[in-house]
């Protein structure tokens, strides 16, 4: 399509450029501070400092957490109820993998038991077949046996 010695022209595709529109930063305004009087008048202490110096001020007592509400303590008996309902899905369980069990195994017993007749009867059906093919398809009876057999004689 192109001679070896040109390289192809590139395809030329227009190019739309968007800028972001930057939005201006938003800075925190403190909210004014009121003066207050305080509930009550704090006490003042005066701490001496190993080199002599004296510092005095307002103690500042630490912010306490509000209290946390006492939880009611579990009764024994939704404890024992809970504990007696979770043994009893267990012992469900176990029973329902314990009859599972027992039908795949019985399923198996009875499959081993079809195999062994279905070979059984395999090499029974071979000994008559193969029984039958060296004497030439006809059924031979021994009548001298047969006959003492079936008279009792004795001789």
């Amino acid at each position: 399509m192109y001679p070896e010695h040109t390289p192809p022209v590139p395809v030329q595709r227009a190019v739309e450029v968007h800028q972001p529109t930057p939005y201006p930063p938003t800075v925190a305004v403190p909210a004014p501070l009121a003066p207050m009087q305080p509930g009550a008048v704090p006490a003042v202490a005066s701490i001496v400092l190993p080199d002599g110096r004296v510092v005095t001020g307002y103690a500042i007592n630490p912010a306490q957490p509000e209290p946390v509400a006492a939880k009611p303590a579990v009764s024994r008996t939704a404890v024992n109820v809970a504990l007696g309902g979770a043994g009893f899905l267990a012992v469900c369980g176990g029973l329902l993998l314990l009859t599972s069990f027992i039908a795949a195994l019985t399923a198996f017993i009875t499959q081993l038991v079809i195999l062994a007749a279905v070979c059984f009867g395999g090499w029974i059906a071979v000994q008559i077949f193969s029984a039958r093919g060296h004497q030439g398809g006809g059924t031979t009876v021994n009548i001298r046996k047969a006959t003492f057999k079936r008279n009792h004689f004795h001789g």
